[in-house]
């Protein structure tokens, strides 16, 4: 412990987030929690990149390691023993994604040495030792980023599993008077078969624009978005910074979340452990949509911050749709209560109380 008994908290996490790393919602979750855990006590980030250095996110301390042991060969399951002397540095330790081998070390070290550790399943993994045995009870505690991943991994009833919720930025993700909302609807996230793209592309009304933000990527799937936006206002944007992005929340005259469990492509099990982009574009005091799917409907509440419509039905989405362009008052309103929303529960800073709040709970 420091002076005062303020922990020293590690967060470990399998991959960087960023430009030189992943651009994917688990791992700036990571960054951005422990970001604002720095700003209440003494924090490290520990993750794998293609650089080793040491950098300052603000207040918080980041160490990349470079290389590291690639577990059967997976990128994002890396290992290394330098692992262990940051491990040996804190009071707590807070992993991020549970099935990896360098979560299960992290556990077992902590056990073993009477630190405190704690994990939060993002929805990804590898090989692990926890493909044989669990280790849900190595971790003092599971925290979770919703209702529906606390049940899904089986810890509803778990009296050391509860839920932090996911934050935002508000200061950054907020509305601005001088920004008119002119814009069409908006999709922000990976394109990947189970987030609806495809669904939404078919959905949109005539007369209505669609701008899709996301990472490239060279897949079938992509080339038949493509051919589905043909003679659609349809446009795909993966060239947008963190302003950009704001400024087309603030615009939008919505934003989509289309998630589906069973695709042409497949089927995703756990396709969305919250919807972060849902939350961003709330603080922005956009309208949003979404399917009756996994966690979101925890996230837009039904005629009060935007609509949720059953996954997969095409034509309730269109009709959403159309209802909130010919609606602009009551879409206004919509974007109002959603921003409070964001206020009231999913701030980074309430976030960074309930963990540790978790954290000091063995004491």
């Amino acid at each position: 412990m420091t002076h005062a008994g303020t922990p020293r908290v590690l967060h470990l996490v399998p991959a960087l987030f960023g430009a030189n790393g992943v651009i994917g919602g688990a791992e700036r979750y990571a960054l951005e929690l422990a970001r604002h855990m720095a700003d209440e006590v003494p924090t490290r980030l520990v993750t794998f990149g293609a650089d080793a250095g040491e950098r300052s996110v603000d207040r918080l301390s980041v160490r990349v390691i470079a290389g590291g042991w690639a577990v059967r060969g997976q990128w994002a399951n890396r290992w290394s023993p330098v692992v262990v002397r940051e491990i040996l540095g804190a009071d707590v330790v807070h992993c991020h994604q549970q099935h990896v081998l360098m979560s299960s070390t992290a556990a077992a070290l902590c056990r073993m040495t009477g630190r405190r550790v704690f994990v939060t399943d993002l929805g990804g993994g590898g090989w692990d030792i926890s493909a044989y045995v669990s280790t849900d009870r190595w971790f003092h505690g599971h925290l979770h980023i919703s209702e529906y991943s606390r049940t899904v991994f089986g810890h509803r009833d778990s009296p050391g599993a509860s839920v932090i919720l996911g934050g935002v930025d508000t200061s950054k993700f907020s509305p601005a008077r001088h920004v008119a909302r002119d814009g069409g609807v908006l999709f922000v996230g990976r394109l990947l078969p189970h987030k609806g793209i495809a669904n939404l592309i078919e959905a949109l009304p005539a007369g209505l624009s669609l701008d899709i933000v996301g990472p490239p990527n060279d897949t079938p799937y992509v080339t038949r978005l493509h051919e589905l936006a043909k003679g659609k206002a349809v446009r795909f944007r993966h060239d947008m910074t963190d302003e950009m992005l704001v400024d087309a929340y603030r615009r939008a005259l919505c934003v989509v979340l289309p998630s589906l469990y069973r695709t042409p492509e497949g089927e995703t099990n756990v396709p969305e452990l919250l919807g972060q982009t849902l939350l961003e574009a709330m603080a922005c005091a956009a309208p949003v949509v979404a399917t009756k799917v996994a966690s979101l409907p925890e996230i837009v509440e039904d005629g009060k911050t935007g609509f949720v419509v059953e996954a997969g039905d095409r034509d309730a989405l269109g009709e959403r749709l159309r209802w909130l362009a010919e609606h602009p008052a009551e879409a206004a309103t919509f974007g109002v209560h959603g921003r409070e929303v964001v206020l009231e529960r999913f701030r980074w800073p309430q976030v960074v109380a309930r963990c540790l709040s978790a954290y000091a709970s063995l004491n």
